[in-house]
């Protein structure tokens, strides 16, 4: 498990074999099944979560009930309801699983601490947030000046190794699109 979060931040910032240990000792690992919550809206999010196996969805539900799916975590990427891990304030998202999973997660008293004692995992963190912000902004445009067409390929590009995972119904709530379109967008492409 350690090895997948290892390679990760190693890709991100120098560690010595003395770092790579001390790491791991502010980790704890968690095994989720598939459609098992990590979390659920008007919980605090008290851990970062690493995904060290499977895929993970982040969702809001609407007052129909209707997901609305606002990112998906699957092997080396971190998930949480950031807000909420942060202020300690209820959490809005839901997340759960879409595969069987492999956490590690770090509670927020010790994602300080490990800050502090290593500094390069400061670093490491900054440098994520920074990429997630370029993500979002990004996301954003996609959404707001895309067509449906462009919006699918797009995911499809950036994401080849995962998109076979994911049913289309979970990326069209993703892409903000009908199942429908979704459906009728991965059948136009295949007879390109």
């Amino acid at each position: 498990m350690f090895e997948v979060l290892l390679s990760h931040i190693q890709n991100k910032v120098d560690l010595n074999e003395k770092d790579k240990s001390e790491i791991q000792q502010f980790f704890t690992s968690k095994k989720l099944r598939k459609k098992q919550y990590l979390l659920q809206e008007g919980d605090v999010c008290n851990c970062l979560s690493f995904v060290s196996k499977g895929l993970l969805k982040s969702y809001i539900l609407d007052e129909k009930g209707n997901e609305h799916i606002n990112m998906f975590a699957f092997e080396g990427w971190w998930i949480s309801d950031f807000n909420s891990f942060i202020n300690q304030e209820k959490a809005v998202l839901n997340i759960d699983a879409i595969e069987e999973t492999g956490l590690l997660m770090i509670a927020r008293e010790d994602y300080e601490n490990l800050t502090v004692k290593i500094p390069l995992m400061d670093r490491y963190f900054r440098i994520l947030y920074q990429n997630s912000l370029v993500t979002k902004d990004y996301r954003l445009m996609v959404s707001n000046s895309f067509t449906a067409e462009e919006k699918y390929t797009q995911f499809a590009r950036k994401n080849p190794d995962i998109i076979q995972r994911i049913p289309h119904n979970l990326i069209a709530s993703y892409l903000g699109l009908a199942p429908e379109t979704v459906s009728r967008i991965r059948k136009k492409i295949s007879f390109k």
